[in-house]
C-alpha cells in the first residue's frame, strides 16, 4: 500500500501530485487494470454441470419442438422447472 505523508508547508496540489506519480511508479495501477476484468476458470465439475444443464435443455426443447408446442413461453417454462 503507497502512503505519502503531507510535508511541511506543501500544497494539497502538490501532495496529490507526489501521490499520483508514486501510484504511477509503483505500477499499481496497471496491474489493476490489467485484472479488471478477469474471471476465475471453471473447475471441471462447473463445466460438466454446465454441460449437462445444456443436453437436458437441448432435449426437452426438441421434444416440445415434435409436438409443436415450443415457444418463449413454453423456454422459460423450461428453464424454470430444471433450475428447480
Amino acid at each position: 500500500m503507497i502512503e505519502v505523508k503531507k510535508k511541511n508547508k506543501e500544497t494539497a496540489e502538490s501532495l496529490i501530485r507526489r501521490f499520483s506519480r508514486r501510484i504511477q511508479q509503483s505500477a499499481v495501477l496497471v496491474q489493476a487494470r490489467k485484472n479488471r476484468f478477469r474471471r476465475d476458470e471453471k473447475t471441471k465439475n462447473e463445466k460438466r454441470q454446465e454441460a449437462l444443464y445444456k443436453v437436458k435443455i437441448r432435449k426437452e426443447i426438441d421434444r416440445m419442438k415434435k409436438f409443436g408446442k415450443f415457444d418463449d413461453e413454453a423456454l422459460r417454462n423450461i428453464k424454470r422447472k430444471l433450475n428447480s
